[in-house]
């Protein structure tokens, strides 16, 4: 049996216009393909802008023969803001919502999100990373999980901030997982407002099974953090954000760097984003210190947050300067010091290049040439 899906075909009236290249030549070679099976097919690829495998994968998830109730929730969804990119991914994702009422099934949960602030393209992108959130009930899931989530962050725009960064809360996760962590937390002494930092920046963290979660917390209070502390939070989130190879091979990186096992760790007890930069970001980073600028490592233990700062945009352009201010016997080396990184630009201009005018005019060129290269 074939069966010719080309740009002229259409199922429905919100066919997605294919190009020339889409131009499909579908051969259903199997014995029990049928027209239910391939109408769906044809329907996945022209209407919602699938490519053939993957509506081959969603036709075994979702099976229509007519294109009237498909058409709804195309129809429904475009007049909320969704364009033909969003509806791939939407749909891709999740094709069994293609069989729902959309008036009965989404229609509520729109107006809920709406009443609370939710913009129309926000909603759109929470949607698309978690279409699940239009299965999940109004009344037993999102309601609850909305009001949990206030109860900490205080205000919709917060709580719909920690909805952007982890959609998966409104699919039964507070339930599940996210209370249990949040109440661990508040066990050990965590003050409600370094919680709530924590869920406003690292949403996702709190979605990790609590026995990990757990683990991980007392992995942070076994390090000596204080629950009493933002930094507590941070170290959380930097140990579960790495495998245990990955922290052990930044470990293995830094001692190659000369730092102690020791200085690692009080390093990283300064400032967790001591260890979440990347290896490629952490060569650099030191390389440039060490070999470019002639800093010892155990400078940067001092000061690791410097280690979470842009190293384009911020260790490069500012460098640059302090090498050539050095070169120039302007300042010494050993007044050099890494807050020089962390100081607001209008600070370091001031300090490093406006009073030098005179001896090195040409500081402030070769500042904006390293910046604007970073751009």
């Amino acid at each position: 049996m074939f069966y010719f899906l080309s740009r002229g075909i259409v199922h429905g009236r919100h066919t997605i216009t294919a190009s020339p290249a889409r131009t499909l030549f579908v051969e259903f070679i199997s014995s029990n393909a049928n027209h239910q099976h391939s109408f769906a097919v044809s329907y996945l690829i022209n209407s919602c802008g699938l490519s053939l495998d993957s509506a081959l994968r969603a036709s075994k998830n979702v099976k229509f023969e007519t294109p009237e109730n498909p058409d709804l929730v195309l129809s429904f969804l475009k007049n909320r803001g969704f364009s033909n990119s969003h509806i791939s991914v939407f749909v891709r994702k999740l094709p069994s919502l293609l069989l729902s009422n959309p008036e009965k099934t989404f229609l509520p949960k729109f107006e809920f999100f709406y009443s609370k602030g939710v913009s129309s393209p926000d909603l759109v992108k929470i949607l698309c990373l978690e279409p699940n959130i239009l299965q999940a009930s109004l009344e037993e899931r999102i309601i609850p999980c909305f009001g949990f989530l206030k109860d900490f962050l205080k205000s919709d725009g917060d709580v719909i901030a920690s909805f952007k960064i982890q959609p998966r809360f409104l699919t039964g996760f507070i339930e599940t997982y996210v209370s249990s962590n949040v109440e661990f937390l508040q066990e050990n002494g965590v003050p409600k407002s370094n919680i709530t930092a924590l869920l406003l920046r690292y949403a996702h963290r709190f979605t990790r099974n609590p026995d990990i979660f757990k683990k991980t917390v007392e992995q942070v209070k076994g390090m000596g953090f204080d629950p009493l502390k933002l930094n507590f939070c941070l170290a959380v989130h930097a140990i579960m954000s790495m495998s245990k190879s990955t922290w052990e091979r930044k470990v293995n990186l830094y001692k190659k760097w000369g730092l102690s096992e020791k200085e690692i760790f009080e390093a990283f007890g300064r400032s967790p984003w001591f260890m979440t930069a990347s290896e490629k970001k952490l060569t650099k980073l030191f390389d440039f210190f060490v070999n470019e600028l002639g800093w010892k490592p155990s400078v940067i233990v001092k000061r690791p947050v410097v280690v979470g700062t842009s190293f384009e945009k911020r260790i490069v352009p500012r460098g640059s300067v302090i090498q050539f201010l050095l070169s120039k016997g302007l300042i010494k080396n050993n007044l050099c010091s890494p807050g020089w990184f962390l100081i607001p630009d209008s600070v370091f201009l001031k300090k490093f290049v406006e009073c030098y005018e005179k001896e090195a005019p040409q500081l402030l060129k070769l500042y904006k040439e390293k910046l604007y290269i970073s751009r």
